[in-house]
């Protein structure tokens, strides 16, 4: 008889958490992580198993940051169960709408005004002591997976020695833009595939990786998305409006319209590489290749920001010539 599958252990266990003996289960997801995520249900009453393997994905800052939120009075699921060492929580079901299936031009005014009101809540609200800084280390460190994993991996090139000395160059520019913000409760991923259409809206997941970060990012992560695109003359003035409206709710965020834009946009450089390289690792080490569809999406983000910023002219000439000299891996 083989032995019982994480999946099996995991709807045992909720069912012993519940009592339940009429049951179905569906698979919600799996994302870019090592977590599986189950839908079980009986009669009206709906659930989420969440199944994060320990040795890969420990359920404690989850469970940490989740609590966090909900003392601001957000919209993250109540855990009603929890087995830490086996890596299984039974979570309240925000439903099945993400903004990323629900958001068009019609709704997108109402639905980010409520994310945006939940992220200013955030970052003046959420208790930040304990969280990891979101410092010059990690920032550096997320910005080397472009090259180790993008251009080595992918494109199958090796950046030459002095453009390593640029690349070097470019990324202590992107590391003091992040570094001279304020520093705030920081989600980290806070993008429209993360957040529920729900009552009260949004609700907010994959919250597990927050940091005491730059007040810019989470904004960025917000409308530069790697799921959908907005004509940048809309990011601009939903930007613009979150700086307004943060400034009048107390939060430390530039008096210049255009600083905040500059900031911007070379907050979200850091991020569009980061995320590049993160697509090429999960495709040649976790053998999950439909990620790379959209990097083209983050390349379109990077000419954008290249444009309208004359100091980002050596990333520029950077990924020209890498670009002359790719060999895409197969």
């Amino acid at each position: 008889m083989s032995a019982p599958t994480r999946r099996e252990e995991a709807l045992e266990w909720a069912l012993g958490q519940l009592g339940w003996t009429q049951w179905s289960s569906k698979t919600v997801s799996s994302d870019a992580s090592f977590r599986s995520y189950y839908r079980i249900g009986s009669g009206a009453d709906r659930f989420i198993i969440m199944d994060a393997p320990p040795e890969h994905e420990p359920v404690q800052p989850f469970l940490d940051i989740g609590a966090r939120l909900r003392t601001a009075g957000l919209h993250a699921p109540r855990v009603l169960a929890a087995d830490p060492a086996r890596g299984f929580l039974l979570l309240e079901d925000l439903g099945s709408r993400p903004y990323h299936l629900v958001l068009d031009p019609a709704n997108a005014d109402e639905l980010f005004d409520d994310a945006l009101q939940a992220l200013r809540v955030m970052q003046s609200r959420v208790e930040t002591e304990g969280l990891p800084a979101y410092d010059a280390a990690r920032l550096l460190q997320e910005l080397a997976l472009f090259p180790d994993w993008f251009l080595r991996c992918h494109w199958r090139i090796e950046p030459t020695d002095a453009e390593l000395d640029d690349w070097d160059l470019l990324c202590a520019l992107l590391i003091r833009w992040a570094l001279d913000q304020a520093q705030v409760f920081c989600h980290r991923d806070y993008m429209p595939r993360n957040l529920m259409v729900s009552t009260p809206n949004p609700g907010i997941i994959d919250f597990q990786d927050a940091v005491l970060g730059p007040i810019s990012y989470d904004p960025v992560c917000l409308f530069r998305d790697a799921f959908l695109s907005w004509p940048s003359e809309r990011v601009d003035a939903w930007l613009e409006s979150y700086r307004v409206r943060g400034l009048a709710a107390g939060l430390p965020l530039p008096e210049s319209s255009d600083l905040w834009r500059r900031t911007c946009d070379l907050m979200g450089v850091q991020r569009h590489l980061k995320v590049i390289g993160i697509f090429a690792r999960i495709r040649y080490r976790d053998r999950k290749p439909e990620y790379l569809d959209d990097v083209p999406r983050f390349f379109a983000y990077l000419d954008a920001a290249i444009a309208r910023n004359p100091e980002l002219a050596p990333l520029e000439r950077l990924i020209a010539a890498w670009k002359g000299r790719r060999q895409l891996a197969q």
